[in-house]
């Protein structure tokens, strides 16, 4: 087992990776019958790395999805003669699609597994791609955009809950900042991907690429990847007992606090997603692929931030690993607040206090992901659905206000977003974090 990490035995389930059989029949949930328990048949069962692997391609389609897409915006702006708000309402309208859906994705999942849940999402993904592809005005590209983010909910929402379907918290969060690392470095490919293709073939290109990529994940899913859940919940999809599970998710600290950070991390990594193309181009006079280039640089810093997170995991835990990254994210949110004050904006301004937040990122995102969900081993896809509803919220808010707030020739408000970010994310590590966040050992049901 890497770096020291031993399986924790369930209490109802013996080892992370063992088909429910049997004795998990004749012990069903708790408050459930043995009708209703459904017991899912034995599949061939993910190693880490194996794992790993698939949770990077799938929580990669969300990086595809923006990062992509991102040094294309001004050529969209152009091509469809649209004004800045309109622009920043195709990333809103993926945002809500996101969001919104995982409520969904999440008790669906539930009850009928993660791959059906998973097909239907990539296919809406796939299909959705096309339409962008195809449309004729800023509208259309905004109605298909939300539709993408409906397909992406599925795939983010089933990889959370299979991490939680196959480790413990800790040995989770080591294998989702593998994941991470994967994903990390498809988004320092995607957002060159997508500079070349603007610059050469206009941003319609950038929608090719991705029907392109949904099309073969949902090929990888149907031919690779197994179910993973233990046991489904055909009450999962009641309007009670869904509404119950949301009340028990929220009345748990642990959860809140891994939400809380995961809300403020993501939150400053959204204001440079969505702004930093408009001030490096428009402001800075970049081209798009050195744009693209840029943006690149960003998740190389964020792979190192997870690589930095396996080596803090099997000495600090989760919560002692997230209190010590939380360093670099005030590093970054005090050279934020200097660019701000003092106006000097250059291309390594922006980069380099990006780059230090990126790191911390690296830690906080594994780690929060896994941790929101550790309480839940029973209700894994609600949980992550309301987890990631939440993270969408806060995405949606932070485009809508860039939209109207950030010119790309006067981009002070990016600055100060960031560091506003940095400075919560920190707050709720030393406070939050640090009380609630560390999962016992053994990590007793709480759904």
């Amino acid at each position: 087992m890497p770096h020291g990490l031993q399986r924790v035995s369930h209490p109802v389930v013996d080892g992370p990776l063992r088909a429910p059989g049997i004795l998990d029949a004749m012990n069903p949930l708790p408050g459930t019958t043995t009708a209703a328990a459904v017991v899912v048949p034995a599949r061939a069962a993910l190693g880490p790395l194996a794992a790993a692997a698939a949770l990077a391609l799938l929580l990669g389609l969300q990086a595809l999805a923006t990062d992509v897409y991102l040094p294309a915006l001004p050529a969209l702006a152009t091509d469809l003669r649209a004004a800045m708000p309109a622009v920043q309402l195709t990333m809103s309208a993926l945002i809500v699609g996101f969001g919104c859906a995982q409520l969904v994705w999440g008790p669906v999942a539930d009850r009928f597994g993660r791959r059906p849940v998973l097909l239907a999402g990539l296919a809406l993904f796939t299909v959705a791609a096309v339409g962008a592809l195809l449309a004729r005005d800023i509208a259309q590209v905004v109605a298909w955009r939300a539709v993408q983010g409906t397909g992406i909910a599925a795939t983010v929402v089933c990889a959370r809950a299979m991490v939680r379907d196959l480790y413990e918290p800790h040995e989770g969060a080591h294998v989702m900042s593998r994941a991470l690392t994967g994903l990390g470095l498809i988004a320092i490919a995607a957002p060159i991907v997508g500079g070349v293709l603007s610059s050469l073939a206009g941003w319609r290109a950038t929608m090719a690429a991705l029907a392109l990529a949904g099309a073969c994940l949902l090929v990888f899913v149907i031919w690779r990847l197994p179910e993973t859940i233990r046991t489904k919940n055909p009450a999962a999809t009641r309007i009670a007992p869904f509404a119950a599970q949301i009340g028990r998710t929220l009345a748990h600290r642990g959860f809140r606090a891994w939400a809380a950070l995961v809300c403020c991390t993501y939150g400053g990594l959204m204001v440079f997603l969505a702004g930093s193309s408009f001030v490096l181009i428009d402001g800075l006079g970049l081209d798009a692929w050195q744009c693209g280039l840029a943006m690149g640089s960003n998740s190389l810093a964020y792979v190192a931030g997870t690589v930095i997170c396996r080596r803090l995991l099997p000495r600090y835990g989760l919560a002692g690993a997230v209190v010590r990254a939380a360093g670099f994210t005030a590093v970054s949110a005090v050279l934020m607040l200097v660019v701000a004050a003092t106006g000097h904006v250059a291309v390594w301004t922006l980069l380099v206090p990006q780059w230090i937040y990126a790191v911390g990122h690296g830690v906080h995102q594994p780690c929060g992901q896994a941790g929101a969900v550790w309480p839940f081993p029973r209700a894994a896809g609600v949980a992550s659905a309301l987890a990631g509803f939440v993270l969408a919220g806060v995405g949606m808010a932070v485009s809508l206000w860039l939209g109207w707030h950030l010119v790309g020739t006067a981009p002070r408000p990016y600055f100060i977003a960031v560091a506003c970010f940095a400075i919560a994310t920190c707050a709720v590590a030393w406070t939050w974090v640090r009380k609630h966040g560390e999962p016992p050992r053994a990590v007793s049901e709480v759904a």
